[in-house]
């Protein structure tokens, strides 16, 4: 059935608008809070452009947190699954582009400094489109570098919930249940960085959106999702 919604592109059009639908369905029947920093909730209410990050396992029910009246692209992946979910969130509201949050994804950092120039928000899933699993690749580092535009960590999470059986733990609400959204304060990247410091900016970025992840968990009492084990660079510079 997944091949056939991967490869055929009349069904394809057809379950972009049913996954569409029941993302809305769900994302409504839940009791969803929100915790923001007041200089988060600053640039928000002034619909500043923002740079949001969230790991690829939370990007099912993300458009729950983000109201339609804020403009936001988000970056999918350009492979046919990143097709039918971008078909999807298109279909809630929002634009998508597609390329990677990785090294190598030169064309999608374009697309997405392009769209911060326009004054629109982006959003990103550092650790997609295949991980490793909440590892934050270079590519949010050098488009805040670029565009001196924030960085906001953003997680939510669900009191009850189930964990799919996917690289990066996918998490898929219940309905009819609580649900929490945990924001980060904005980290702004200096645009004269050496390779020494954007790697510690890399570092520090996905312990910002880990230690959000793992405060939507406890929120729950549920045990935290951990990150992939670290993988040596010459081994994780290309993913897509």
């Amino acid at each position: 059935m997944w091949k056939l919604l991967r490869h055929n592109k009349s069904i394809q059009k057809t379950g972009s608008w049913l996954i569409a639908f029941l993302i809305k369905l769900l994302a409504y029947s839940i009791r969803w809070e929100k915790n923001i920093p007041f200089a988060t909730k600053k640039l928000l209410d002034d619909n500043k452009p923002i740079i949001l990050i969230f790991w690829h396992n939370r990007i099912l029910s993300m458009t729950a947190g983000w109201g339609n009246s804020q403009s936001i692209t988000l970056l999918r992946s350009s492979h046919r699954d990143g097709l039918l979910i971008g078909r999807a969130i298109g279909h809630l509201g929002y634009k998508t582009v597609a390329g990677s949050s990785n090294k190598g994804g030169s064309d999608g950092l374009r697309k997405l400094l392009r769209e911060l120039r326009n004054g629109h928000s982006i959003g990103i899933t550092p650790d997609g489109p295949r991980g490793p699993r909440m590892r934050l690749a270079m590519g949010t580092i050098t488009a805040a570098r670029l565009s001196n535009i924030p960085i906001i960590p953003v997680a939510w999470n669900t009191e009850k919930r189930v964990l799919l059986k996917t690289w990066d733990s996918m998490i898929l609400a219940h309905p009819f249940t609580k649900g929490v959204f945990i924001f980060g304060k904005p980290i702004f990247i200096s645009k004269t960085l050496s390779k020494k410091q954007e790697e510690y900016w890399r570092a520090k970025v996905e312990d910002e959106l880990n230690e959000v992840s793992e405060e939507s968990e406890l929120f729950f009492k549920h045990k935290p999702i951990q990150p992939a084990s670290l993988i040596p660079p010459e081994e994780s510079e290309d993913v897509s």
